[in-house]
């Protein structure tokens, strides 16, 4: 038995190594480390990177081609198919999710109110802003205060992701619960050691969950602005770390999903004011009433 493999086997729970390599590479993906069209290095230099066994690093490429991220071919390599989506707006601004959560990092207070069927994108996010912290590039910032809606864990017939064979079902939303509880656990603790170290006065992670699927994802930020996108499902292969199969499954665009961005204005009844506000009023009440 490899060092590498020793490893793997005692990860427990969902492979923490895959859950591990998949992130990283799904991170670099996203802030454009790997732009499109790029070819990837080959899986060998991958594992010396990750210091893991090319048999991982091949299960985490199969999964990012299954959810089209990237192609492989024999005589090509493996190149980048899909990148992370600018936020549209109505003013006709690009800008990405990273530049927009950069921008409210360096205001004195960090609001972030929240949706999703799973905080891996947000779970990046945060590591990015840590590291920028540490850096002193937020010298302004004093509080964090992060709400998270997600779907319980025991959710009845979940729509997305579900297998399509029904013996499968089970093995496909555990897969998806590891991941959500992977990114949720680096939020806490991202935000945790930023409160400890003191490089923040006052942090503030809340999470709060519901007996129904979100039928797209959202992103409250500091009270004025909005990050949104609709959940559009699709069929794809998953593969099953834990059970080392490839099944067909239901599924939703993740973090490549085109986001929308609204933001208020000086006009309380503008239409991009008065959709901030109403689904401002519908995540209070959300979260008041209808949570576990």
């Amino acid at each position: 038995m490899t060092e590498d493999e020793g490893d793997e086997q005692t990860d427990g729970e969902g492979g923490a190594t895959y859950q591990r390599v998949r992130g990283e590479l799904l991170n670099r993906l996203i802030d454009g480390t790997y732009v499109l069209d790029s070819r990837l290095p080959s899986q060998r230099e991958l594992s010396e990177q990750f210091d893991v066994s090319r048999d991982t690093v091949q299960k985490v490429l199969r999964e990012l081609a299954g959810e089209g991220w990237i192609s492989s071919r024999q005589d090509n390599g493996t190149r980048v198919i899909k990148g992370q989506s600018p936020i549209s707006s109505r003013g006709g601004r690009r800008v990405t999710l990273g530049e927009l959560m950069d921008d409210a990092f360096k205001k004195p207070e960090v609001t972030l109110d929240v949706f999703t069927l799973s905080p891996e994108s947000l779970a990046f996010q945060i590591r990015r802003q840590d590291e920028q912290i540490r850096l002193g590039q937020h010298p302004e910032l004093q509080r964090i205060a992060l709400r998270m809606l997600l779907p319980v864990a025991d959710l009845k017939n979940p729509p997305y992701p579900t297998a399509v064979d029904d013996d499968d079902k089970a093995a496909v939303w555990e897969r998806h619960l590891v991941t959500m509880r992977s990114s949720t656990t680096s939020i806490k603790q991202k935000l945790n050691d930023l409160r400890v170290a003191k490089l923040v006065p006052s942090v503030r992670f809340e999470i709060r969950y519901v007996r129904f699927p979100p039928l797209l994802k959202l992103y409250l930020v500091n009270g004025s602005a909005m990050l949104s996108a609709p959940y559009v499902p699709v069929k794809r292969p998953i593969y099953l770390e834990a059970h080392d199969k490839a099944v067909h499954a239901i599924d939703v665009q993740g973090a490549s999903a085109p986001l929308t961005y609204d933001v208020k204005d000086d006009d309380p009844h503008s239409q991009a004011s008065e959709k901030v506000d109403n689904w401002r009023e519908w995540f209070e009440s959300t979260w008041e009433f209808l949570t576990e």
